[in-house]
């Protein structure tokens, strides 16, 4: 095929993928805000806050993983033009991802204990106690979005969630800075504060995008009486979604694990890592959005039967994607030195984040790939064998490298990043090599 094959869908791919991209990164830019807003107060309470989201993102990301099955079954019976299946698929994936959302609460009280393990001052620990019990609770309301959101991202319909991330991002914003602070006749609750400020947001987000989809009148129709409730889809979406939540979880982990070893080293490393992780969730942003792109499309030609156009459209995605992560690479290795001093003044630590930067610059190419070719994967409904990849790229080889070069050798930083690069570009690899796989197998039949 020709380039302009492939280069003709970047405008649908695009169309589909930048909603999540903007919702995502609205996301970033809230916490952001919520860190800036809290660390006014303190160290302490900056830190408490940081604490009590290590365990909530862990969670967090578990949560939303079950809930990325919806999206390639929906995307499937769509192309199929099954209503009543796809109908079936969005409230049993409901009825999941509440039940999940109810877990997740209840395991993140009954892991505070954990806290206390994890070397850190009493002080601190006092105060992420009570934050993180607030924001437990809005893993029930933020689970209910999620399945909802994954629901309309199978039909491509990806703007109304972004609309409503936004509405919610900024009443969240407003709430944080009445209640940490006490403006207005408010009650000046502080960290706590920050956590009602989240929760109150995560609640308005399910009755926000239920309004924005109710008023098409090709959406209402889904929201009109409950589905009876089915034991064969909802098997299939924890078939589904089970793996997916442990290849996030595998990732999220790994990166933990790296904010971890960067605080063994010192404070100004930690930071400097901080800094660096950062600005790569922002691009990361991106392949995420491609990713879910990949799960629609490639889905939508599977359920349609079209392997031929399949591979068409997935390596258009992959083109699109390649193209924006060499744009990402350049810019981290072409400004390495002047974009730590956005984050902070200290003169060590952004020679520290100059150097994480030159790894992060390699890193964006395998890091984009590696989540696209997931996305390709569970659009094609494949979900085991790239949990098994996950596990082996990142904690058999990532993860060991990591202590290896950054602790043992004392390469520092560096030498930690050099694990994460070296565990994206395996998973990278290994993805793609399945997934051409699996279009032979298809080919075939």
């Amino acid at each position: 095929m020709a380039l302009q094959d492939y280069t003709r869908e970047f405008g649908r791919n695009l169309n589909i993928a930048y909603p999540i991209m903007a919702g995502q990164i609205a996301h970033l830019l809230v916490a952001f805000a919520d860190n800036v807003m809290v660390g006014k107060l303190g160290d302490a309470q900056l830190a408490a806050v940081s604490l009590g989201n290590t365990l909530i993102f862990i969670a967090l990301s578990i949560g939303i993983g079950f809930s990325f099955a919806i999206t390639p079954l929906v995307a499937e019976a769509d192309a199929k033009g099954n209503f009543q299946k796809v109908k079936s698929i969005f409230h049993n994936g409901v009825l999941v991802s509440t039940i999940n959302g109810v877990l997740l609460c209840i395991l993140l009280f009954l892991s505070e204990p954990i806290l206390f393990f994890l070397d850190q001052p009493d002080e601190v620990i006092v105060l992420a106690i009570p934050y993180m019990r607030i924001v437990a609770f809005s893993m029930i309301p933020l689970m209910i979005f999620q399945s909802i959101k994954q629901f309309s991202d199978g039909l491509s319909k990806t703007v109304f969630a972004m609309q409503a991330t936004i509405v919610a991002n900024i009443v969240n914003i407003i709430l944080n800075y009445l209640l940490i602070y006490g403006e207005f006749g408010f009650p000046r609750l502080e960290v706590e504060g920050a956590a009602y400020g989240t929760l109150v947001a995560r609640i308005l987000m399910v009755p926000v995008l239920i309004f924005l989809l109710t008023r098409k009148v090709e959406l209402k129709k889904y929201f009109t009486l409950i589905e009876s409730f089915s034991v064969s889809i909802i098997k299939k979406l924890l078939h589904l979604g089970f793996p997916t939540a442990l290849q996030m979880f595998f990732e999220v982990s790994l990166f933990t694990a790296a904010i971890i070893l960067s605080g063994v080293l010192g404070t100004k490393n930690q930071a400097a890592n901080q800094i660096a992780l950062n600005l790569s969730a922002m691009t990361f942003m991106v392949g995420v959005g491609l990713s879910v792109t990949a799960t629609i499309r490639v889905g939508n030609q599977l359920g349609a039967g079209n392997i031929t156009e399949l591979k068409r459209i997935a390596r258009s995605i992959f083109l699109l994607t390649l193209i924006f992560d060499v744009f990402f690479a350049l810019m981290f290795y072409s400004f390495r030195a002047q974009l730590p001093w956005v984050y902070i003044d200290d003169i060590e630590v952004v020679k520290i984040a100059s150097s994480l930067l030159v790894v992060a610059a390699f890193f964006q190419v395998s890091d984009g790939l590696q989540v696209v070719f997931l996305g390709a994967l569970r659009g094609l409904q494949d979900v085991w064998i790239p949990s098994l990849i996950c596990f082996v790229a990142y904690w058999l080889i990532g993860f060991p490298v990591s202590y290896y070069l950054g602790i043992i050798l004392d390469y520092d930083g560096q030498g930690i990043w050099m694990g994460l690069l070296l565990g994206l570009s395996v998973s990278s690899i290994l993805m793609y090599l399945r997934y051409r796989y699996l279009i032979k197998l298809y080919e075939l039949e």
